[in-house]
């Protein structure tokens, strides 16, 4: 996620200089096209008129911020389930560490079925970051018992075992008297929460915004420019090759901002910041058991974004 207010002139060249070659290419080309097609009298007065471009241009825009539109409140949406997910993971912590007595523990000592389900959790954030950005580096596996291991390990979708083993443990608790049936329904519902944010996260990602806006936008938007450029031929001559380069530069760029936003868990600057979200649940998390070795927190990079 960008956390910068500075425009950074390299990111933004090192992102846009492709199309912006395209550009020269397709307008130096539309240009002698044009050109050629006049000199060689194809036809007797070959005028594009500049209402071609309007129009087009008129349209695109509304159909550019269509599209940024969309894209941006699938990034929103999936930053307010992650927001929520933060507070719920605090309240279940709270909830776990208060709620349940420490029948036959020593007062000193953290009740271990305590410490199990909050360093459950932890894994659990971390097996659906996982999840959602396609990774395979199983960081979860920290948190947990070989048991626990063993028993998610021939599940496809690890963070949705998770919760299934933290179902039956508070179920048993309550069964123990352990917990009454108040804080049992307290500890349920958040992990019904848990679930929710789980399956919304996951429609965000496996939803694919159709392709068919994205191609048809960039075919119209590189008419857009032919068009602009011949239109601005006779009245600018070789400057007409100027006018397009800038013209188009300015919607492929607003298209290409928006698609930037499209798929929010995605591991790019633009993205979800899920390693520092986690990281920062697994510290409060940490610190609420008193642990002594808590990592530190998830650095930006240049002071710009941070993933």
């Amino acid at each position: 996620m960008l956390i910068s207010k500075k425009v950074n002139i390299y990111r933004i060249l090192s992102g846009t200089w492709r199309h912006f070659f395209y550009e020269i290419v397709a307008c130096v080309s539309a240009y002698f096209v044009y050109r050629y097609v006049e000199s060689i009298h194809v036809f007797d007065s070959i005028i594009v008129s500049s209402i071609i471009p309007t129009i087009l241009g008129t349209a695109l825009a509304f159909f550019i911020g269509f599209n940024n539109n969309q894209a941006y409140d699938r990034w929103w949406e999936a930053r307010k389930i992650w927001g929520a997910l933060v507070n719920d993971s605090r309240s279940w912590a709270r909830q776990v560490f208060y709620y349940i007595e420490d029948l036959g523990s020593s007062s000193d000592l953290i009740n271990p079925i305590k410490v199990k389900l909050i360093y459950r959790h932890i894994a659990f954030l971390y097996a659906l970051k996982d999840n959602l950005r396609n990774d395979a580096e199983e960081q979860y596996r920290i948190y947990l018992s070989a048991e626990d291991y063993e028993a998610i390990s021939k599940e496809s979708n690890k963070a949705n075992a998770l919760l299934n083993l933290q179902t039956k443990d508070i179920e048993a608790l309550s069964k123990n008297k352990s917990i009454d049936g108040f804080k049992f329904l307290e500890l349920n519902k958040m992990l019904v929460n848990f679930c929710d944010e789980m399956g919304m996260s996951e429609r965000i990602k496996n939803t694919v915004f159709p392709t068919t806006y994205n191609f048809y936008t960039r075919v119209f938007v590189w008419i857009f420019i032919i068009s602009v450029t011949w239109s601005a031929v006779d009245d600018m001559g070789a400057w007409s090759i100027i006018v397009g380069i800038l013209v188009g530069y300015i919607f492929l760029t607003t298209h290409k901002i928006g698609m930037a936003l499209l798929n929010p868990f995605d591991n790019i600057p633009t993205g979800i910041p899920l390693n520092q979200i986690t990281r920062t649940i697994e510290i409060n998390l940490l610190e609420l058991l008193k642990e002594q070795n808590i990592p530190e927190p998830v650095q930006s990079v240049n002071g710009e974004y941070i993933m």
